[in-house]
């Protein structure tokens, strides 16, 4: 009697994984590929396309080259992007970022002349704009200002708003920010406007090329009064209560790779579409291991937004989704 038969072994998982074809047929979760976000970021100039030294395959743009991207994005099956601009002129206020002719407003534009079934997102801060550094206005004790910095984040979104953004997704972590921005679009006419919340948006260490890419390192201080202690999950469960009650269309959890319980919590927290924020340092951590050999990308790749989605992520902003979809196009 062999051992099989020694203990009736009637269980066996293994049938469901013997091969790609039935693998593939009883596969539990799918990576939304319409689901998928590129975030791209927007420089001053003309024919300008600059690699991320930190950033391996990721590109800083200037509007025409970031259209010309976008097509390519387009093409392979990129339903939205996220925009960031990068300004060479800064000032206290972040004065660049509410100027009708701004880098996002005249990116926002221009993409939509030529694609306008393409989704623009744009990233609602003050970081890249401000020659401090920080997400808001500086107070007299250094501190950012909440209240003073509600009113520059829903003037910079009618702007946005009025260019013709898709989604205005405020990331700045002020409170009541949804709520002002919410007003603010509704009293000038942009009902229709989506607001997609960086909601549970933490004070990370995996933040750290996106500071090369968008040149948004704080001048002093850091940003632990305002964005989260990543120590806290009930935290962020109040964060989302309060933005949807506010007015939030989508939910943000950011980072994603630490942070996959709260994108669960959020999940079964509301019924809104939740997103996570596939952030810089999760990219490129990754794909330096990639580059070292000692992993294999595309498995890898493959393995995360799955877990994203299993997690419960119904939209994934990642610099992974080009060469994701290209995979599948």
């Amino acid at each position: 009697m062999n051992i099989a038969e020694r203990f009736a072994l009637t269980e066996r998982p293994r049938r469901l994984r013997s091969s790609p074809a039935m693998r593939a047929l009883v596969r539990e979760t799918r990576v939304n590929l319409d689901g998928l976000v590129q975030p791209l970021f927007i420089v001053p100039g003309r024919d300008v396309k600059t690699p991320i030294g930190s950033m391996p395959g990721v590109s800083r743009y200037s509007v025409d080259a970031a259209v010309r991207e976008c097509r390519e994005l387009a093409a392979i099956g990129i339903r939205a992007v996220l925009l960031f601009g990068v300004p060479d002129d800064k000032d206290a206020v972040a004065s660049g970022n509410y100027d009708p002719n701004g880098l996002v407003q005249s990116a926002t534009r221009a993409i939509k002349a030529v694609l306008p079934q393409l989704l623009v997102i744009a990233d609602l801060c003050n970081c890249e704009y401000t020659d401090h550094g920080h997400c808001g206005i500086i107070d007299e004790r250094g501190d950012v200002d909440n209240d003073r910095t509600l009113d520059l984040l829903a003037r910079t979104a009618i702007t946005y708003a009025q260019a013709g953004v898709d989604i205005v997704a405020p990331s700045d972590m002020m409170d009541g920010r949804i709520g002002a921005i919410r007003r603010a679009l509704d009293g000038d006419g942009f009902s229709g406007t989506t607001i997609m919340s960086y909601a549970a948006k933490y004070a990370s260490a995996f933040y750290g090329p996106f500071r090369e890419a968008a040149d948004s390192a704080p001048a002093f201080g850091d940003r632990r009064t305002y964005q989260m202690d990543p120590a806290n999950g009930r935290e962020a469960a109040r964060e989302v209560r309060l933005d949807v009650a506010e007015g939030a269309d989508i939910l943000m959890v950011k980072p994603a790779l630490a942070y996959m319980d709260l994108i669960r919590q959020t999940r079964e927290q509301i019924d809104l579409p939740v997103a996570c924020y596939n952030v810089s340092g999760e990219y490129s951590m990754l794909k330096a291991a990639a580059e070292h050999g000692w992993i294999d990308e595309e498995r890898a790749v493959d393995e995360l937004l799955t877990g994203f989605t299993r997690a419960g992520a119904d939209i994934i902003i990642t610099y992974f989704a080009k060469e994701y979809l290209k995979r599948r196009s």
